[in-house]
């Protein structure tokens, strides 16, 4: 189980370190790009669409624009209220996802090896609309005074991810 912000924010740090392994290699071949500003327009237009598709995302109850508001709205209580959480390095730790970075990495290289050194900017896209999902999560944990957690429950069917929440106490001290 996982914190939703740690996971966003993971998400975060994935691509920039997928951005950054792509970029190295594709500078590497191709040399480093000159300032063009169509391409550094279509980056920013990039971005800005991706932060209205996140802020979307969280903000409706359509299912068909990702309708994490709902998500969060249906969350359910931890079953064992005494259950050990992770800590937060733990979550943090949790949240990253290997395969992720990769889905990043591969069109990246390939995108950027192919059309061009500012091709590896596709993966920009993936950035702001998470930054929007941890900031947006994290406002709603302290408007409802909960934690929002992202995790497998043992006691579902086909064990799927759900949302869950719990009390925002920290454990006593040892």
């Amino acid at each position: 189980m996982v914190r939703y912000v740690h996971y966003q924010w993971a998400a975060v740090f994935e691509v920039e370190a997928a951005m950054a392994v792509a970029a190295s290699v594709v500078f590497g071949v191709r040399g480093l790009p000159q300032v063009e500003g169509a391409a550094v327009a279509a980056l920013l237009g990039l971005a800005g669409a991706s932060a209205f598709f996140g802020l979307l995302a969280v903000s409706t109850r359509l299912s068909w624009l990702g309708g994490e508001k709902r998500d969060f709205e249906c969350a359910v209580p931890l079953s064992d209220p005494e259950a050990v959480l992770p800590t937060p390095r733990e979550s943090i730790r949790r949240g990253f996802d290997g395969a992720f970075m990769v889905v990043v990495v591969v069109p990246s290289l390939v995108f950027g090896l192919l059309w061009g050194p500012w091709a590896i900017g596709w993966a920009v896209f993936f950035v702001p609309e998470r930054i929007v999902k941890g900031v947006y999560a994290y406002f709603w944990e302290r408007r409802h005074g909960v934690l929002l957690w992202r995790g497998k429950v043992q006691e579902q069917p086909l064990g799927k991810d759900q949302f869950l929440y719990s009390s925002p106490r920290t454990a006593p001290p040892a």
